[in-house]
């Protein structure tokens, strides 16, 4: 049975590439582009490409590259070609191949594919305006399509320096979106397009296409947005085709739907939690944000959110993402990040929350033996409650802050370390102070002294023991943090809190 999808490529054939600009910063938009590429060339057994579209020096940095690099390697979104990986189709930043484009085009012109256009922008912009006043189509009129040898030696003597214009064919374009069925566009509404700007530089409807056909890209899988330019690139696909310039065949293609954030808005780079570096910085796991990100148009099954890259990666198929455009929703991104991080053994949970601890300077880079204990008696007070990684800092950090830098939250010491605060810190050093340091002899101390000897309700007996330990109004599970803190500085922080409640009062 032949894969519609595939047609009769060899699975092990398939090649996809993903072309981002170094200018610093990858969007979630991005990263589910390259998703979707990666999961498709894994499902198939084919290669993802890394190719870098840096032909725009204005806006790239020096640090872009290898943020990229970094980015994917980070993601898991690793590349079988490309920068820092080699392969036969190099070199992989458009930079480095102007030569190459310069070739191509040279070629396209000499077999009457592609022709110069002397056209300035004054007159292309008074016939535009007349085609629109008259009613009709107002792209380029092909003026400099069939121009005489004395023309052309007019324009060049006027000085005149000429653009090069694809010469688009006379019938519909129609191709089978891998995404959203059967498109067709018809002449009228395609121009002969710039492939060169007069001042020799290739634009992007050329390089693209170009390196296309020249690293014998199959598929190409891309945002929905570059939709409009599809026909005039299968165009140039096909005179590439026919004056030998790579493999021949023309991608199949499958356009990805927009991801929409608030107001129904298309998510712009600008907008807060567009950009990876937030999501870095928060601590979400690799494997968590691209479980969400995969959700914004494909789904393994119906009633199943939750799911790891390997499965994805045997269950995708390019022809169920849905061609509706996507809203991106920071609370269930968060929420599918908590279930994976709920998913991580215990000891890698203490691994991850590392870097966001010693960043903090609650650890060292390399925790030693003893920390390394506390941190993971701590994974099971927290992981079911936080659902970043950064939230740790916050959850245990009160766990390795010196006894000379630990503080109390103002707020928290105001709100509960106030009235009867100072009665219960009293009367819980002291059940403490001699009994034996577990979590249940801890606890059955507590509540004899505070719930049975004062009479107070839960909420009120334990929430300044709570604050006085960690610093906060919320915290892992009392008992077990007294525990984990231990008896000397537990007694110490009961009886800094109660100087505060002092103060308070």
């Amino acid at each position: 049975m032949t894969d519609d999808v595939l047609g009769d490529l060899e699975p092990s054939k398939v090649r996809v590439r993903f072309p981002p600009s170094p200018t610093g910063l990858l969007t979630v938009g991005n990263i589910r582009s390259a998703l979707f590429n990666w999961a498709f060339a894994r499902h198939y057994g084919g290669k993802l490409v890394l190719r870098i579209e840096d032909t725009d020096t204005a806006r790239n940095t020096e640090e872009g590259y290898q943020y990229t690099y970094d980015s994917l390697r980070w993601l898991g979104l690793t590349w079988d070609e490309g920068p820092e990986a080699g392969g036969d189709y190099g070199p992989y930043l458009q930079s480095e191949r102007m030569d190459v484009y310069a070739d191509v085009v040279a070629k396209l012109l000499a077999a009457g594919k592609a022709y110069h256009c002397y056209c300035s922008q004054e007159e292309l912009d008074q016939r535009r305006e007349a085609a629109r006043t008259a009613g009709e189509h107002s792209g380029y009129d092909g003026h400099c399509r069939n121009l005489t040898p004395e023309q052309i030696q007019a324009y060049v003597e006027e000085g005149r320096r000429p653009v090069v214009r694809l010469r688009m064919p006379d019938r519909p374009i129609v191709f089978d979106d891998l995404v959203r069925g059967e498109i067709t566009f018809l002449p009228e509404n395609l121009g002969d397009y710039v492939l060169v700007r007069a001042n020799g530089y290739p634009l992007y409807p050329l390089v693209n296409p170009v390196d296309d056909a020249l690293m014998e890209i199959t598929h190409v899988l891309r945002g929905e947005d570059l939709l409009s330019s599809t026909p005039r690139q299968i165009a140039l696909y096909e005179a590439l085709a026919e004056i030998g310039v790579g493999g021949g065949r023309t991608p199949r293609f499958g356009h990805l739907p927009f991801v929409m954030g608030e107001g129904n808005k298309k998510l712009s780079k600008r907008d807060p939690g567009s950009g990876l570096g937030e999501y870095m910085q928060r601590g979400f796991l690799p494997e968590g944000l691209l479980n969400y990100l995969a959700l914004l148009g494909w789904s393994i099954a119906d009633d199943r959110d939750v799911f790891t890259m390997d499965e994805m990666v045997k269950a995708f198929d390019i022809r169920k993402v849905n061609s509706n455009a996507a809203r991106f929703d920071p609370k269930k991104c968060e929420a599918i990040n908590a279930a994976h991080m709920r998913m991580l053994p215990a000891e890698e949970f203490a691994e991850r929350m590392i870097p966001f601890l010693a960043g903090a300077g609650l650890l060292p880079a390399e925790p030693s033996a003893d920390q390394l204990a506390t941190l993971r008696a701590a994974v099971p007070l927290v992981q079911e409650r936080i659902n970043t990684l950064s939230e740790s800092v916050d959850m245990v950090g009160f766990l390795f802050v010196a006894e000379d830098a630990f503080t109390i939250d103002p707020d928290a010491a105001a709100k509960v370390l106030t009235g009867d605060a100072g009665a219960v810190l009293d009367a819980s050093a002291k059940a403490l102070g001699d009994c034996d340091w577990t979590t249940e002899a801890i606890e059955a101390a507590l509540r004899a002294a505070l719930i049975d000897g004062l009479g107070l309700k839960p909420k009120n007996a334990f929430g300044p023991v709570r604050v006085a330990i960690s610093g906060r109004r919320i915290s892992p599970p009392l008992f077990e943090s007294l525990e984990l803190l231990g008896r000397d500085k537990s007694l110490h922080r009961l009886e800094q809190a109660r100087r505060t409640t002092s103060s308070l009062s």
